[in-house]
C-alpha cells in the first residue's frame, strides 16, 4: 500500500480498451428479456421494419434478415458473458467445489472480493443439476447485493429477471414458479421460515458474506444447523470473503470442510492503488465529497465512482452537497443513491449503463461491484445496546480492518496505464491502531429482543439454541425482560398471542407492537402511516436547505401545531401530502424529502396487505387522537420517559438509565411535557430523545398493568 498526499494521481493516459463497445454491450445488458436486444446502429432500421405492413414482402425480407443480425448479436452477447465467466478467478476451482458439495452437508468456500462468488456458485450448483431437487437459494446480508447478483446471472443464464432467475428482499419479490436460482437477504428467508420450517423447497443455500456476522446471518445458520439433523440431503455453502471467521465457522458445524479460492499472480488482476491520508480529517462527508469531485475533474472518463456512508441520512446530505457542487461541470455527473430505503425500482437504476461520457458516482452503504474509484471514510453506523441500562444508541464507528481490505479491493479492475483507485480518508496509522482486526458479531452489541421473538416464534428453545458466538447472558435476559412489558411473552418466557401476532409483522418489536395494538384501539390506518414514517428516519423526512432556515422551519412547526406530539406531526404530514393526491411539487413547498415519502408510502401499502392478509379490518379514527397515542405508547413502553427536577429525563423504571433529553428538533422541544414517550435516541453533546409524544402516567397502568402500579408511577422521581 502506498501512502501519498490528499491530492489525486492522475493516471498517465486514459485505457486504450474501446470505451463504445464497452457502453454497447451495457446498455444491451440493461435492456428487458421480453424485448429483443438490438445493436444500437440497428434500432432505427429494426423500428422502420416493425411498421412496415405484413404484406409488404420487401420489409418482411428486411425483417427476417435483421431478426437473423439481432439473433447473432444476442448469441455473441451470450458467448462474451461466458467468456467473462470463465475468466473469474473461481472458474479454475468449479470442478473441486463440486466434489466438495457433492461429498459434504456443510462446505464453506472462502474467496476474496471479486473472485466470482456470489454469481458462479449458485450458476455452478444449478449446471450440476442440484435445481431439479428443489431451489438453489443464495442469502445475502443487503438487499442491493441480492438485486444486483439476480440482474447479473440472470444475463448469463439467459434468463428473463424473475423466471428461472430471480430475487426477494423485504420491499420486492422478483421471482415466479419458474424460479430455480433465488437470491434473497437473510431477513426474507427467517420470515420464510415461518412458513416451511423445514425449508423443504431447497436443495442447497448459499450463505453469502457470512463473515459480515450481522445478526441475521448468526441466526440463520444456527436455524441451518438445526434443520440439517433431519434433512439429510440439504446442502449448505457458507461463503466468507476472509479467512478470519473460517475456522470459527468450521468448528460450529462440526469441522465443516474450507475450500479457498487463492489467487495466483496470473489470475491476480490488478488490485486498486491505495491512497491514505497524511492527517487525521475532521469532516469525513465534506472530505469524501470533495474527493468525489476531483476524482471527477481529473481522473480519465470511464470510470464510475463509489463513496461509502454510514446511513440513508448521509447519504441523502451528500446527494443534496454533490447537486449543488455538480452543477454546470463539463462532464455529466449522475448522482445514484444506494441504501436499503430506497423502493426496489430505484435501487434497480444502480445496474443501468452509465452514459457515454458521463460517469456515475454511487453514495451507498454498502459496498457494490463496478466502480474504479473507491472513497472509504472508514466508518459505519451501528445501533449499540447497554443491557444493564435499556440504552440504545446509534453510534458512528470504524469498521474493522477486514472490511477495510474488502472495501480497498472492491473497485473493478483497472489496466496498467489507468489503476483503479481506493482513497481511505483515514491514516494508515489509524488503520493499524484504531481499527479492529475482525468485524465484531452484532449479536455481540445490538439489541436481542426482535431475534428472541422471531426465534420464539419458531419454537426454538432459548436455552439450547447454538449462537455461532453466544451474547451476552445480560442481554439476552433482558431482551425477554423488553417482550414480557409489551406483552409479547408470560411470565415464564413463553409467547403470547400477542407476541405470535407481532412476530408476522415484519418491523422492529416496538412498532410492531403498536401495529398490533392499534387494531383493539381502533386506529389502524392511522398508526400504520406514523409506523411507516417511522420506518424512514423520521427526522429524514424534513430538510432545511442553507439559505432557506427560517422558511423551513416555520413549515415544519405549522405541522406540530397544538403541541400534538412528533408521532402526530408525522401522521398530519403523510395525510396532508395524501390530500395532495402524493404531489412531488407539495413536498418541495413543504420542506420534505420526497424520496422519504414515497418510501413511507411504500412501506405503509405493504403494511395495509399484511393486515388484510390476516385477515384485521383497516379502521380509522382521526377525530379522537387519545387512541392513538395510546397505541404509539403500548408500542414504545420501554421508551417510557419522566421529567426530573433539573429538566432532563430518566426512563420509567430504569434506575441505572442516565438522564436524556427532548431533541431540539422535537416539536416538544419548548414544551417539556412531564411525561412522554420517545422513539429512539441519539448522541450529540449527550443524549437525546428523537421523535417524542406527551402521554397520561396513568396509561403505563392501563396498558401493562402486569408491569405498572399506579402507585409506582406517580413516585418516580
Amino acid at each position: 500500500m502506498s501512502s501519498s498526499s490528499s491530492s489525486l494521481q492522475v493516471g498517465s493516459e486514459p485505457s486504450k480498451s474501446d470505451p463504445d463497445k464497452k457502453r454497447r454491450r451495457s446498455e444491451a445488458w440493461s435492456q428487458e428479456d421480453d424485448e429483443e436486444i438490438v445493436p444500437p446502429h440497428l434500432k432505427d432500421q429494426v423500428k422502420s421494419i416493425r411498421s412496415s405492413a405484413d404484406n409488404d414482402d420487401d420489409a418482411a425480407a428486411a425483417k427476417v434478415d435483421d431478426d437473423e443480425q439481432v439473433q447473432q448479436f444476442n448469441s455473441e452477447l451470450f458467448e462474451k458473458l461466458q467468456e467473462d465467466r470463465k475468466a473469474l478467478p473461481i472458474y479454475g476451482f468449479r470442478d473441486a467445489l463440486l466434489d466438495f458439495v457433492q461429498a459434504n452437508q456443510v462446505v464453506i468456500i472462502y474467496g476474496p472480493t471479486g473472485c466470482g462468488k456470489t454469481t458462479q456458485i449458485p450458476q455452478y450448483l444449478h449446471e450440476a443439476g442440484y435445481s431439479k431437487k428443489g431451489m438453489i437459494g443464495c442469502t445475502q446480508p443487503h438487499g442491493v447485493v441480492a438485486m444486483s447478483a439476480a440482474f447479473r446471472v440472470s444475463k448469463e443464464v439467459g434468463v428473463k429477471l424473475g423466471h428461472e432467475v430471480g430475487y426477494s428482499i423485504p420491499s420486492k419479490d422478483c421471482t415466479s414458479e419458474k424460479t430455480v436460482l433465488r437470491y434473497m437477504t437473510d431477513e426474507t428467508l427467517l420470515h420464510e421460515l415461518y412458513g416451511e420450517p423445514d425449508l423443504i423447497s431447497y436443495s442447497v443455500l448459499v450463505v453469502d458474506g457470512a463473515d459480515e456476522r450481522t445478526l441475521s446471518t448468526d441466526i440463520l445458520l444456527g436455524l441451518l444447523k438445526d434443520i440439517l439433523r433431519f434433512r439429510t440431503k440439504l446442502k449448505i455453502v457458507i461463503s466468507i470473503r476472509t479467512t478470519d471467521h473460517a475456522d470459527k465457522l468450521s468448528g460450529y458445524f462440526n469441522k465443516a470442510r474450507i475450500l479457498k479460492i487463492l489467487l495466483t499472480r496470473r489470475m491476480s488482476y490488478g488490485y486498486p492503488k491505495i491512497e491514505f491520508m497524511n492527517a487525521p480529517i475532521v469532516d469525513y462527508l465534506d472530505v469524501a465529497i470533495g474527493t468525489a469531485l476531483q476524482i471527477h475533474a481529473t481522473e480519465p472518463t470511464g470510470g464510475d465512482i463509489l463513496v461509502l456512508l454510514t446511513d440513508h441520512e448521509e447519504v441523502e446530505t451528500a446527494e443534496e452537497e454533490l447537486k449543488l457542487k455538480a452543477a454546470g461541470l463539463a462532464e455529466e455527473l449522475i448522482i445514484c443513491p444506494v441504501h436499503e430505503n430506497l423502493p426496489a425500482e430505484l435501487q434497480a437504476k444502480v445496474f443501468e449503463p452509465t452514459p457515454h461520457g458521463a460517469r456515475k458516482v454511487f453514495l451507498a452503504t454498502v459496498a457494490i461491484n463496478g466502480a474504479k474509484y473507491v472513497i472509504d471514510p472508514g466508518f459505519c453506523k451501528r445501533k449499540c445496546y447497554n443491557p444493564r441500562t435499556g440504552i440504545e444508541l446509534m453510534q458512528v464507528a470504524h469498521i474493522s480492518r477486514a472490511t477495510a481490505l474488502q472495501r480497498m479491493v472492491v473497485s473493478e479492475r483497472g489496466s496498467k496505464t489507468a489503476p483503479a483507485k481506493c482513497f481511505c480518508l483515514y491514516t494508515d496509522h489509524n488503520y493499524d491502531k484504531d481499527f479492529d482486526k475482525i468485524t465484531v458479531p452484532e449479536v455481540q452489541w445490538t439489541n436481542l429482543a426482535n431475534a428472541v421473538l422471531r426465534l420464539l416464534h419458531l419454537g426454538v428453545n432459548l436455552s439450547q439454541f447454538e449462537f455461532t458466538d453466544p451474547p451476552p447472558t445480560e442481554a439476552l435476559t433482558k431482551a425477554l425482560r423488553v417482550l414480557f412489558i409489551l406483552g409479547a411473552v408470560n411470565t415464564e418466557g413463553e409467547l403470547s398471542r400477542v407476541g405470535a401476532q407481532m412476530a408476522e409483522i415484519p418491523l422492529d418489536h416496538m412498532l410492531s407492537r403498536a401495529v398490533v395494538a392499534s387494531i383493539e384501539y381502533k386506529c389502524s390506518a392511522e398508526v400504520i402511516s406514523i409506523v411507516a414514517m417511522l420506518s424512514t428516519g423520521g427526522d429524514s423526512v424534513f430538510y432545511r436547505p442553507q439559505d432557506k432556515h427560517t422558511d423551513a422551519d416555520n413549515a415544519r412547526l405549522h405541522f406540530h401545531s397544538g403541541n400534538v406530539g412528533d408521532h402526530i406531526a408525522l401522521l398530519r404530514v403523510y395525510n396532508a401530502w395524501k390530500e395532495a393526491n402524493f404531489s412531488t411539487q407539495w413536498c418541495h413547498e413543504n420542506y420534505i424529502r420526497v424520496r422519504s415519502m414515497r418510501r413511507a408510502r411504500h412501506i405503509r401499502d405493504k403494511l395495509e396487505q399484511l393486515l388484510e392478509k390476516v385477515g384485521l379490518e383497516l379502521t380509522s379514527n382521526l377525530v379522537d387522537l387519545e387512541p392513538i397515542k395510546k397505541a404509539i405508547t403500548t408500542g414504545f413502553l420501554p421508551h417510557s420517559a419522566k421529567q426530573q427536577m433539573n429538566g432532563s429525563y430518566r426512563t420509567v423504571k430504569e434506575p441505572d438509565s442516565p438522564t436524556i433529553r427532548i431533541h431540539p428538533n422535537s416539536g416538544m422541544a419548548q414544551v417539556l411535557p412531564t411525561w412522554v414517550v420517545y422513539h429512539d435516541l441519539v448522541p450529540t453533546t449527550g443524549e437525546y430523545m428523537r421523535q417524542v409524544t406527551e402521554i397520561k402516567p396513568e396509561w403505563l397502568v392501563e396498558i401493562a398493568p402486569h408491569y405498572y402500579r399506579l402507585e409506582y408511577v406517580l413516585d418516580v422521581v
